[in-house]
C-alpha cells in the first residue's frame, strides 16, 4: 500500500509522491519563543516525528526542517514586561523546548534554524516581491512593507475563505496600507520597542513580518520547491495562508502537500498562555505520568484529530502503555530483546492510511495479548515473534520501553523519575486531607514538602512545585 496524507491544499487524502525519488524535504513551523512549551505545543514535535519515522521506515532519506520563530511581535511585547532582552527570552524557552523534545524522544531535526540568523533572505524575497508588484513600502512613512494581497488571485485558496469575507490583516496600522488585508513583511522600528531588535535594510531599520521568516527558511534549507509543510491547523491561516502567497507570487513552487495536525485543548477551549489554562510537562510528570506515556496519549488519536485534555484520558493511556511495557519486559526477560521484526501488515496499512495511529495501535495491542497468551503458555517461538513485531511497532511511534533514548537517560532522569513519584504521591494525600477539610493535615503535607526544598503553588490547574528555582 501506498502513503496518503490529507492535504489541505486539496482538502482530500492523497497519495503521497514526493519530488524526488527517494527522497523527501519536510518543513514544520516550530515553536514562537515567547514562552516555554505546553503539552499543546509539544503534540507537534511528537506528531512529525512518527511521520518522520514513518518516512524512514518506508525508505525515504528525509530532510527535516523545525524552525524557531525568536523575533515576533509577541517576543518583544514579553521583553518589555520582563525588562529582558528580546533574545534572552527567546533563548531560554528554546533551551526549556529542547530539553521537552528529549525527554520525549523526538528525534533532533536535519536542520533547526532561528528566524534572526536568515535576515538577508527575507531582504532577498521582499526586494523581489516589490520589484513584481505584489508588495509596496507603507504608505505612512513606517518603513513598514506589505505584501498587495489583492494582487494574488488565488489568496485565501488554503484556508478555503474568499478574500471579500476576510477583515484586518491586524498586524499594523491600516492607514499605512492600500488594503486593511494587506500583511506586513517587514515592520519598521518602533520607539516603545527594544532597540535591539531592529536590522538594517533597503526600507530602513526594522525586523521580519512573521509569516516572510518561514518563506525564507523554507527556501533557504529546501530550496524552491519541498514537498511537505506542516503545522498546528491554527496555522492555516493566516500564518499558512501568507507564507503560501508570498512564496508562489515570488516565483517559488513551494510546498506539494501541507499537512496540519489537531490541537490540544482543555476544556474544550485552545490551550494557550492568553487563557492561562497551559499544562507543560513538568505538571504531566508531578502527576506520577512519564514522558514515554505522554507520547502514547498522543499517538492514541489520529494527528488530525482534536484531543482535549483530561487527567483521566492521561492516565487510562499511561496505563494501556504499562500493559505493552510489561509484555516487552516479560518477554526480553524470557527469551531475550532480540531484533526488530517485521512490522504486521495491518499495522503498515493503518500507518500508510493517513498515519492512522489509532488503528495502528489496535494491531499493536492484537500482538500484545497474542504474546501474552503464548508467554503463559511456554510457547517461546510465539513470544520471540510476538516480541520482536511488538518492538518494531513500538518504534515506528517511538515508543520501545527497550530504545537507548529511554533506558539509558543516566542515574540524574532515575532520580528525577523518583523524585516526581514521591512528591506525587504527598501531594495526593495532601489533595485527599484537603477533600476532608483536614486542613491541618493538609498544611503538614506542604510543611514536610517545603522542609525538603519542594515549594508548593496551588493554581487552577492544580498544584504546580518547584525545587528550587526550577518549576516542576
Amino acid at each position: 500500500m501506498t502513503l496518503r496524507l490529507y492535504d489541505t491544499a486539496t482538502r482530500s487524502v492523497r497519495e503521497f509522491v514526493p519530488r524526488e525519488a527517494g527522497k523527501v524535504a519536510v518543513y514544520l513551523c516550530g515553536l514562537t519563543l515567547q514562552a516555554p512549551p505546553h503539552i499543546g505545543h509539544l503534540r507537534s514535535g511528537v506528531n512529525y516525528d512518527i511521520l518522520r519515522r514513518w518516512l524512514t521506515a518506508e525508505g525515504y532519506q528525509v530532510t527535516f526542517v523545525r524552525n524557531l520563530t525568536d523575533i515576533d511581535d509577541k517576543i518583544l511585547v514579553k521583553a518589555q514586561e520582563q525588562g529582558r532582552p528580546f533574545w534572552s527570552i527567546a533563548y531560554a524557552n528554546e533551551q526549556i523546548l529542547a530539553d521537552a523534545y528529549r525527554q520525549l524522544n523526538v528525534l533532533p531535526p536535519t536542520y533547526e534554524p532561528r528566524a534572526t540568523g536568515h535576515i538577508p533572505e527575507m531582504h532577498e524575497l521582499i526586494g523581489k516581491l516589490i520589484a513584481d508588484g505584489h508588495a509596496y513600502p507603507a504608505l505612512d512613512g513606517s518603513g513598514d512593507v506589505y505584501f498587495d494581497v489583492m494582487s494574488w488571485p488565488e489568496y485565501g485558496s488554503l484556508s478555503n475563505q474568499s478574500p471579500d469575507d476576510m477583515q484586518s490583516a491586524g498586524d499594523a496600522p491600516d492607514r499605512g496600507k492600500r488594503d486593511p488585508r494587506d500583511f506586513a513583511l517587514w515592520k519598521g522600528a518602533k520607539p516603545d520597542e527594544p532597540a535591539d531588535a531592529y536590522w538594517p535594510s533597503p526600507w530602513g531599520r526594522g525586523r521580519p513580518g512573521w509569516h516572510i521568516e518561514c518563506s525564507a527558511m523554507c527556501w533557504r534549507y529546501l530550496g524552491a520547491e519541498f514537498d511537505i509543510h506542516g503545522g498546528g491547523l491554527d496555522l492555516t491561516f493566516p500564518h499558512h495562508e501568507n507564507e503560501l502567497a508570498q512564496s508562489r507570487s515570488a516565483g517559488l513552487p513551494f510546498a506539494r502537500y501541507w499537512v496540519h495536525h489537531g490541537l490540544l485543548s482543555i476544556g474544550g477551549a485552545k490551550m494557550g498562555k492568553s487563557l492561562g489554562n497551559t499544562l507543560d510537562l513538568a505538571y504531566v510528570r508531578s502527576l506520577g505520568v512519564r514522558p514515554v506515556e505522554l507520547r502514547y496519549y498522543y499517538a492514541a488519536a489520529h494527528y488530525r484529530s482534536r484531543i482535549d485534555y483530561s487527567e483521566e484520558a492521561l492516565r487510562e493511556a499511561a496505563t494501556a502503555y504499562r500493559r505493552i511495557e510489561g509484555f516487552v519486559q516479560r518477554a526480553a526477560e524470557r527469551v531475550g530483546p532480540g531484533l526488530l521484526g517485521e512490522l504486521p501488515a495491518p499495522f503498515v496499512e493503518a500507518m500508510d492510511d493517513d498515519l492512522n495511529t489509532s488503528a495502528a495501535l489496535a494491531v499493536l495491542h492484537e500482538v500484545v495479548r497474542d504474546g501474552n497468551t503464548a508467554l503463559t503458555g511456554g510457547d517461546d517461538v510465539t513470544v520471540r515473534t510476538a516480541l520482536a513485531a511488538t518492538r518494531a511497532m513500538l518504534d515506528i511511534l517511538g515508543i520501545d520501553p527497550l530504545d537507548p533514548a529511554w533506558t539509558a537517560g543516566g542515574q540524574a532522569d532515575d532520580l528525577r523519575d523518583v523524585v516526581d513519584s514521591l512528591v506525587a504521591l504527598a501531594l495526593e494525600q495532601r489533595a485527599q486531607a484537603r477533600a476532608r477539610k483536614d486542613w491541618a493535615a493538609a498544611d503538614a503535607v506542604r510543611d514536610q514538602l517545603k522542609q525538603a526544598g519542594v515549594v508548593v503553588e496551588d493554581t487552577p490547574q492544580g498544584p504546580r512545585w518547584t525545587i528550587g528555582e526550577q518549576k516542576i
